[in-house]
């Protein structure tokens, strides 16, 4: 078996889930997938969590083991011969450190950006209730997305909209080149939060673009925070 390109633990992701038209999508649509639906809806996701632990090829990197990452996400899938692989495609990922950006830009083509970055994470004890916020900093502006929760996390219901978002377990990016290369993501089942409330504040257009503008200023048609798990990411491969 080969060995993972990377490890970690994603721990406690705040996803603000909105719908939107597949028509604004369709131009970032990796070539050889297609968009994935729920229930006849597109979405895209802001997701925000803290990525620790993080191992390359079995080493830690000092200064960029324990970070966070804040990303736009959409869904799509790709025909395999064991069936549909499901998968996620990004528009733009935000991390604190200019190394981590710049590999994956290199190894991955993703759209990764580095932004100064600052989070606070309080987990729900007893009848407390609970509360992720990730910031970044654009130009001489702090944005954020955050939710609170309460209680304790419960295991994914199937066929949710919970289990849409977070079992996808697939990753396509589209190269310089045109091509295709996939990397698959390991983790279990995560159990999840239902937010009792959540905000979103950023310059919608000069961080992804005006199409994303009016579906990211509506209320997320769903927001949670999942609990989070180990990982690990596969080296990609390039596709034919």
């Amino acid at each position: 078996m080969a060995k993972p390109f990377l490890t970690a633990d994603w721990k406690t992701l705040v996803m603000l889930n909105y719908r939107i038209d597949p028509q604004v999508l369709l131009p970032h649509v990796p070539p050889g997938t297609e968009l994935d639906e729920f229930q006849g809806n597109h979405y895209v996701s802001m997701v925000g969590f803290r990525f620790l632990q993080t191992k390359v090829m079995g080493w830690s990197i000092p200064y960029h083991v324990n970070f966070d990452e804040v990303n736009l996400r959409f869904y799509i899938r790709r025909q395999a011969p064991e069936g549909w692989r499901r998968a996620v495609a990004f528009v733009k990922e935000i991390v604190p450190r200019w190394a981590i950006a710049t590999i994956a830009r290199r190894l991955y083509n993703e759209n990764y950006v580095a932004l100064p970055m600052r989070s606070t994470v309080v987990l729900p004890e007893g009848s407390s209730s609970g509360e992720a916020t990730y910031r970044w900093k654009l130009g001489n502006t702090w944005q954020e997305l955050g939710a609170k929760f309460e209680g304790e996390p419960q295991p994914l219901v199937a066929d949710s909209e919970e289990a849409f978002i977070t079992e996808h377990y697939w990753g396509y990016v589209t190269q310089r080149d045109r091509s295709l290369v996939e990397y698959e993501v390991k983790h279990p089942a995560w159990r999840v939060w239902k937010a009792t409330s959540s905000w979103f504040q950023a310059d919608i257009a000069s961080l992804y673009g005006k199409e994303f503008v009016e579906a990211l200023s509506q209320q997320p048609a769903s927001a949670f925070v999942a609990e989070g798990s180990a990982i690990s990411v596969s080296q990609a491969d390039r596709l034919k």
